[in-house]
């Protein structure tokens, strides 16, 4: 799994994220824990974009590399150094149409407030047992 440096920036009530390899991809987060997994998360979203534009994602830098790059977007004071890890990409929901006897539907409903989710965790796990 490649790991992306980011830059987190302390901010009023915030932290804020930036990855030098990725001009444009930015997130916060509100506390520090909070700025690493939304960093993780835009990073993720990012490089899907790319991949689904075509566009060549790049090798991850080492920070040495970044700073001879003296990119003048890159803000360096107080900038807290830290690796983020390039998560696989998010699922993309799709919507489906299904049929289903009424008194299963009451049986998820009694409980899952949410039977989508119900339905998808019940089919990875049913794939899983049978080693899919």
């Amino acid at each position: 799994m490649a790991h992306y440096i980011a830059l987190l920036h302390r901010e009023e009530d915030a932290y804020s994220v930036l990855f030098p390899d990725f001009p444009g991809c930015v997130s916060t987060g509100d506390s520090y824990e909070d700025a690493l997994r939304m960093g993780a998360e835009a990073l993720a979203f990012h490089v899907a974009g790319m991949q689904e534009d075509g566009e060549l994602v790049p090798e991850p830098r080492s920070l040495e590399q970044i700073k001879i790059a003296d990119d003048d977007w890159i803000e360096w004071n107080d900038a807290l150094v830290t690796l983020i890890p390039l998560l696989p990409p998010p699922e993309i929901s799709e919507r489906v149409n299904v049929t289903l006897p009424k008194r299963l539907l009451a049986q998820i409903d009694a409980v899952s407030r949410n039977r989508s989710g119900f339905l998808a965790q019940a089919a990875a796990e049913a794939l899983r047992q049978q080693g899919s």
